[in-house]
């Protein structure tokens, strides 16, 4: 392996050695400070060189009546901390370094480091320190403010991209997110939904931010996607607020609303003591996972006189079990992809691991971190398509209305 090694950084690291004798790493990184300037402005002649058409001492006849005008001094900062450099200067001012464009100090790349620091969650203090630790040198929360800045505009294309015309599943939650408003700090609701294409791959329509969670916000929202592209909704999943389901019925004509289980069994819970929890949850598993309709439907009777003492938790299911009856309208891979919203609270989760930091002063400091999130989900979910797409997507074309969706919108 040894012999295969770049001979020519064998000898430059050998010289590098020898001129500077460095006896620990603080030393060796001193070291590669030191020859980085040098190396840097040799790049910088050599581009100039290449601009004239002549090197430095050339004496003979000249293509050119622009010459060489010495130096100006410029700081930059490199991932080795901030080192000031000589930049060449000709006397028409008509060179334009391609290595170093004008106004730029920065050959780190520490704007990628930045980004991926905030998406991650840190705050911009914790960023400036981690910078002036690791780099050298400092950015104040100004200039990091401006560095996510940048992402807001392509958060604005993606928020207001077209959709496609028909998700077989699409998952509504919110989230809270404490925000600065007023003088104020206030916990204000980040609307989110998570769609699954005909493909299965996932895709998150949009994010919106509201003072409270609404179902003529939502609406809002439903609109808003419908004029974005979307003109079918196969099944929508979500959880108890009062009025969304007719709300979404009221744009999605056809859509096939469904009640997340496991937001049912929160609700009844809290009719019932501790005590009981796990025999009430495993009655209840009995239910929503029995072999057939008509057996889930005998179970329900049975569970309605055995827990009759808990007439609240009773009375919870009593008024939704349609929805657990609709879920037998469909095979198994169906009804377990539409029965719980546990893929967006999945979401929400990831959301609030880099939202716990505190309160953000506005809007789009939480559209920039969320978004970044996204990204990151993106680059995820990639790789990993919703589990057994191929069977639910068959077991979908068997209901009559699904195969039509199907047949008209995936190409």
């Amino acid at each position: 392996m040894r012999k295969n090694r770049n001979t020519a950084g064998r000898r430059i690291a050998e010289a590098i050695i020898a001129e500077y004798k460095p006896q620990s790493v603080a030393e060796m990184q001193k070291a590669l400070k030191d020859v980085f300037g040098p190396m840097f402005e040799a790049m910088l002649n050599g581009e100039m060189t290449g601009y004239l058409g002549y090197e430095s001492n050339d004496k003979g006849e000249k293509m050119t009546e622009n010459r060489r005008n010495g130096y100006s001094s410029k700081t930059v900062k490199t991932s080795m901390g901030e080192r000031e450099i000589s930049v060449p200067r000709d006397r028409d001012a008509t060179f334009e370094s391609v290595i170093l464009p004008k106004h730029k100090c920065d050959v780190s790349s520490i704007e990628g480091k930045v980004l991926a620091m905030y998406s991650r969650g840190m705050s911009t203090r914790d960023i400036s320190a981690t910078i002036d630790d690791i780099y050298g040198f400092k950015l104040s929360a100004e200039q990091i403010s401006k560095i996510t800045d940048c992402v807001l505009e392509e958060q604005r294309n993606w928020q207001n991209r077209p959709l496609k015309p028909f998700y077989p599943f699409i998952f509504v939650d919110c989230l809270y997110v404490n925000i600065r408003r007023d003088y104020e700090s206030r916990d204000c609701a980040v609307y989110t939904i998570l769609a699954y294409d005909t493909g299965g791959k996932k895709d998150i329509l949009g994010l919106w931010i509201q003072d409270t969670e609404s179902k003529h916000f939502w609406m809002q929202i439903f609109d808003e996607i419908k004029s974005r592209g979307v003109q079918e909704v196969g099944f929508m999943c979500m959880d108890g607020l009062s009025g969304l389901e007719d709300g979404a019925k009221a744009i999605f004509p056809n859509v096939v609303v469904q009640r997340c289980i496991v937001h049912l069994i929160r609700n009844s819970l809290k009719y019932v003591p501790t005590k009981d929890y796990k025999d009430f949850c495993a009655h209840l598993k009995k239910i929503y996972g029995a072999p057939s309709l008509k057996a889930a439907q005998a179970e329900f009777e049975r569970f309605c006189q055995v827990w009759k003492k808990y007439p609240g938790a009773v009375a919870v299911w009593q008024r939704n079990f349609s929805h657990i009856e609709q879920l037998f309208d469909y095979p198994s891979a169906v009804r377990k992809i539409m029965y719980t919203t546990n893929a967006i609270e999945a979401v929400n989760s990831g959301f609030r691991k880099v939202t716990k930091r505190g309160a953000f002063y506005n809007d789009n400091s939480v559209f920039k971190i969320l978004y970044l999130r996204v990204t990151e989900f993106y680059r995820k979910w990639a790789e990993r398509p919703v589990a057994n797409w191929a069977l639910v997507r068959n077991q979908l074309l068997l209901d009559e209305r699904m195969a039509a969706l199907f047949d008209k919108f995936d190409f």
